[in-house]
């Protein structure tokens, strides 16, 4: 029997729960653990029986300096592939695998990470996106008022998770944002949100005008997003677009509270978005890597690229996918790293079974109004019978759970996915109870927490 393959997992914080990834990555070969920043505690006795070797490496290096300190550990453990999930790593990682020979995404990831350059290839592509401006002044940003469209949303280049994205709508707006970005990047930078390979990005913005979406011509319903994302893999260079995963309502200004799959949307329009992503992603020019493409629905049918990463969606999408449609995307990314068949759908995913939601619960409710009180977050104590439909469930992730009896704090519009209180794998029956569930939830959980506290 040929011994194990070796698999290096560099972590971060980002990315899907490590007890769901860890198990899926070690049926491929042995799993060994390079962490770069403190490892959670948060169900570990799950994802550590997984890992053959776990290394802690403490070091505030960046750049090709980080790259070699990887690389050599890599290198001493003979790694056969090596891997992150996390957008803060997935640049060092590919320069990383190029410097050893092994597969990975390639010199032109950087694409996929600094969004400037995103919509810059993209604008010389012919791909659907929104106007916008590079942003280095306050100067820039108050010109960017007059050339563009208000309203405005000024983000960070290298950013995720909806961090420090700021809404401009007139040209007073302006000072008050510049001054505010910088106080949203350093929450985000002390959290562990800060782009490991490339320096000096938080001074890396640009600002891009706010399309006016439009579910009509889309969703034969009311209360679904009016954005989606698709699911991927780039495998050598050819992109397979595995799913679309719809989206309850963003709250204001953009933070995401629920990913659902499979979508209601009609197959053809699935087969349109589907188009849409591939010319998008094949004009980043990425090798091997997992993909995630949000894409904003218009009026009249019209669609634009809002972002793509190299790397699956957060929260428990690849888990989503493996329940709805009986595809792992974390065992067959890993499988084309190292180099094995993988057998990828012929076409894009659009039939599951059941239905499957990752839910962010945040201190508002599914229209965005601010809870008015600040209880103690008990979930394990709530009556989920009385906000769910027979035979629907809900089960918290614990990677993403605020300890129990933490005072909820006051919603941060600038904060995105710092607002979350829980994340919960709901499911259920059918794609509409599902959303219809989703919601009850957002609305109900400020009253079902006051009742137990």
């Amino acid at each position: 029997m040929s011994p194990a393959k070796k698999i290096v997992y560099v972590y971060v914080k980002g990315g899907a729960p490590l007890e769901h990834v860890f198990p899926r990555i070690a049926r491929c070969g042995d799993l060994h653990v390079l962490a770069l920043a403190p490892l959670p505690t948060a169900a570990e006795d799950e994802w550590r029986p997984a890992c053959a070797s776990v290394t802690h490496l403490d070091t505030d290096e960046r750049g090709e300096a980080l790259v070699d300190l990887v690389a050599k550990h890599a290198e001493a453990l003979g790694a056969d592939a090596v891997l992150t999930l996390s957008e803060f790593a997935v640049l060092l990682v590919a320069h990383v695998a190029e410097r050893l020979g092994l597969r990975g995404g390639g010199p032109n990831l950087v694409n996929a990470r600094d969004k400037r350059l995103m919509r810059e290839t993209w604008e010389a592509s012919g791909t659907p996106i929104p106007r916008f401006r590079r942003v280095e002044s306050e100067v820039d940003l108050a010109a960017a008022m007059t050339d563009l469209t208000p309203p405005l949303l000024l983000k960070p280049a290298w950013g995720a998770g909806s961090v420090a994205q700021l809404v401009l709508e007139t040209p007073d707006d302006v000072a008050p944002a510049w001054r505010h970005i910088a106080d949203a990047l350093a929450l985000g930078g002390r959290a562990g949100m800060n782009e490991l390979y490339a320096p000096d990005t938080d001074a890396d913005l640009l600002v891009e005008e706010i399309l006016t979406g439009s579910t009509e011509g889309w969703y034969d319903t009311p209360g679904h997003g009016d954005y989606v994302s698709v699911e991927g893999i780039v495998a050598n260079g050819v992109h397979h677009s595995l799913c679309v995963t719809g989206k309850l309502p963003a709250i204001p200004p953009f933070t995401e509270v629920a990913s659902t799959l499979p979508s209601v949307l009609p197959e053809d329009l699935q087969r349109r978005l589907e188009a849409i992503t591939n010319q998008a992603v094949d004009a980043l020019g990425l090798d091997t890597a997992g993909t995630h493409t949000e894409l904003k629905l218009g009026p009249d049918g019209r669609v634009s690229v809002i972002e793509t990463g190299a790397r699956f969606a957060g929260l428990m999408v690849t888990k989503q996918i493996e329940a709805v449609f009986g595809f792992d995307p974390v065992e067959a990314l890993v499988r084309e790293l190292l180099g094995e068949p993988v057998d990828y759908p012929p076409a894009m995913l659009v039939r599951g079974r059941r239905a499957a939601a990752s839910l962010a619960v945040i201190p508002t409710d599914a229209h965005g109004t601010p809870w008015r009180t600040t209880p103690p977050w008990r979930p394990s104590a709530v009556d989920w019978t009385a906000l769910l439909s027979p035979g629907t469930t809900a089960h918290q992730v614990r990677a993403f759970a605020l300890p129990e009896g933490t005072p909820v704090p006051v919603y941060d519009p600038s904060g995105g996915s710092r607002n979350w209180l829980g994340v919960f794998v709901v499911r259920a029956d059918d794609a509409e109870t599902l959303r219809h569930d989703c919601a009850a939830v957002l609305n109900g959980m400020e009253a079902a927490l006051g009742e137990v506290t």
